[in-house]
C-alpha cells in the first residue's frame, strides 16, 4: 500500500482559509474570500493549466535535483519525472487535489499496462474504468486517498465514478468550462466547432469572425465584471483585480483567448482541447501532457518512488526542511493569493532551503512579476531575475491563462 500521509480534514479548512482569506469583517470583499476558500475545498483541477513542457525548459532539471512544487492536479509533478528529477515534492493545501495526486501515481503503478492508464485518465469516461480502480488500485492506495475516492458526493454517488462519466467535466474548472459552452450555444456558438480547423490560419479565422463577438455581448461583460464569475478558474477575489489589471474582464479574458486559439496548432496543444472539448482528443497521436504520453509510460513507473505527494502549507513545510536541500521551486499561481507578509515568510523559507543556483519558477495573473516592491530587499538580492528567459517561457506556455511566467535563480 502506498504511504499514507494523512491530515485532519478540519486542519485542511484552516490550511485554504488561512491562504486564501486575509479580510476580516463582513464587508463584500471579506464575504466573497470566504465563499472561495469554501468552493476550494473540493475538486478544482482535473488538470492543472500550467504548461509542463514550459516548466522544464525554465527549470532545467538535472538528476540530482530536489523539485517542490505545488500538486493542483498532480499532473505536472508526474510530468518532472520525465526529466529525471533525484526527488520530488509536490505539496497542496486541498485534500482533494491530494488524492487526485496519490490515485495517478498508484493507478500508473497498478493498473495493467498503458492502455488501461490512457483510459482511466486520458479519455477518463468509461465505464471500465470503476472496475479497474477497484481491482487494481483501489488495494494499493493509501488509506486517506481510498476514503476520500469510495465517499460520496453531495448527490450520493461515489467521487471515483467521475472518470466513468467524463473526469475533466468536474471540479470547479470543468463545471466553469461547462458554463462558458453553455453560454456560447445560448448565443448560438458552439465553442467544440473550432477543433475541426487546420492550422493556425483557420483557427485565427474562427476565432476573429465567431469568438470576438461573443465577448461583446451585454450578458458577458456584466458576468465577467463580477470576481465570483471566475471562481472556476480557481481565481480568487485578490488574484481577480490582478488579472484584470485595470481593464475589462472581458477584454483581458479575450486576449488570453486569443492566445490559446491562434498561437499554437491544436495538433499540439491539449489545453484547447480542454476548453473546447472538455476532455482530450481521442487521437492516438493527439498532445496530452508528459505524464500521459505512452512513451513515457514505463520510464514513469520506475521513477514513482521520487515522488512524494502530502497536503501541507509551502511555507510551513519549507520552515523543516534542512537548510540548502532545494534545487527548484514551483509556486504556480499562489503568490498572486498572498498578502506582503505571506509572501515574505514563503521567501524567506525558499531562501533558507535554496541551494547555490536554484531556480525558482511561477506564474502572474498578470504581466509583471510581483515580487519588486513587495520583496524585502534583503531577499531580492539573493536572485537573478532572468527577464528574457521569462518572456520565452510565458510565450512557450500553451494553456495561455496567465499573463507572465517568471523564473529566478539564486545567485553564489
Amino acid at each position: 500500500m502506498e504511504q499514507d500521509v494523512a491530515i485532519e480534514i478540519g486542519a485542511g479548512g484552516k490550511l485554504i482559509d488561512n491562504a486564501a482569506v486575509s479580510t476580516t469583517g463582513l464587508s463584500g470583499t471579506a464575504l466573497l474570500e470566504r465563499a472561495f476558500a469554501l468552493a476550494f475545498r473540493g475538486l478544482v483541477y482535473p488538470q492543472i493549466w500550467e504548461d509542463p513542457e514550459a516548466d522544464m525548459a525554465g527549470l532545467d532539471i538535472r538528476d540530482s535535483d530536489h523539485v517542490v512544487t505545488i500538486a493542483s492536479g498532480g499532473c505536472n509533478a508526474l510530468s518532472y519525472l520525465t526529466a529525471d528529477a533525484a526527488k520530488i515534492t509536490a505539496l497542496d493545501l486541498n485534500r482533494t487535489h491530494v488524492a487526485l495526486g496519490r490515485l495517478k501515481r498508484t493507478a500508473m503503478r497498478h493498473l495493467p499496462d498503458y492502455a488501461h492508464f490512457r483510459r482511466f485518465f486520458a479519455d477518463a469516461d468509461q465505464a471500465a474504468n470503476r472496475a479497474a480502480y477497484f481491482a487494481h488500485v483501489a488495494p494499493h492506495l493509501d488509506a486517506t486517498s481510498r476514503r476520500y475516492w469510495e465517499s460520496r458526493d453531495l448527490l450520493g454517488r461515489k467521487r471515483i465514478g467521475i472518470f466513468a462519466k467524463g473526469a475533466y467535466r468536474y471540479g470547479l474548472l470543468g463545471t466553469f468550462i461547462g458554463f462558458a459552452h453553455l453560454l456560447a450555444r445560448l448565443h448560438g456558438e458552439n465553442p467544440r466547432e473550432i477543433l475541426d480547423a487546420r492550422g493556425k490560419e483557420e483557427q485565427r479565422a474562427h476565432f476573429e469572425q465567431r469568438f470576438v463577438p461573443f465577448f461583446d455581448k451585454p450578458l458577458i461583460r456584466w458576468m465577467t465584471n463580477q470576481p465570483a464569475s471566475l471562481f472556476g478558474l480557481g481565481i480568487p477575489p485578490a488574484q481577480y483585480d490582478k488579472l484584470a489589471g485595470g481593464k475589462s474582464m472581458a477584454d483581458v479574458l479575450r486576449q488570453r483567448l486569443e492566445k490559446l486559439t491562434c498561437d499554437f496548432d491544436f495538433r499540439d496543444n491539449y489545453f484547447a482541447w480542454q476548453a473546447f472539448s472538455r476532455g482530450y482528443s481521442k487521437v492516438p497521436e493527439a498532445s496530452l501532457p508528459p505524464y500521459l504520453q505512452e512513451e513515457h509510460f514505463g520510464t514513469l513507473r520506475q521513477r514513482l518512488d521520487r515522488l512524494d505527494i502530502r497536503q501541507a502549507n509551502m511555507t510551513d513545510w519549507l520552515a523543516a526542511q534542512e537548510a540548502q536541500s532545494v534545487d527548484k521551486f514551483v509556486l504556480l499561481d499562489a503568490q498572486d493569493w498572498m498578502t506582503d507578509a505571506q509572501l515574505n515568510a514563503l521567501w524567506s523559507q525558499i531562501c533558507r532551503t535554496a541551494r547555490p543556483g536554484a531556480r525558482v519558477l511561477f506564474r502572474t495573473a498578470d504581466e509583471p512579476s510581483l515580487l519588486p516592491g513587495r520583496l524585502a530587499p534583503s531577499l531580492l538580492d539573493m536572485w537573478d531575475y532572468r527577464a528574457a528567459q521569462s518572456h520565452e517561457l510565458t510565450a512557450l506556455d500553451r494553456s495561455s491563462i496567465y499573463g507572465g511566467v517568471h523564473l529566478y535563480v539564486r545567485r553564489g
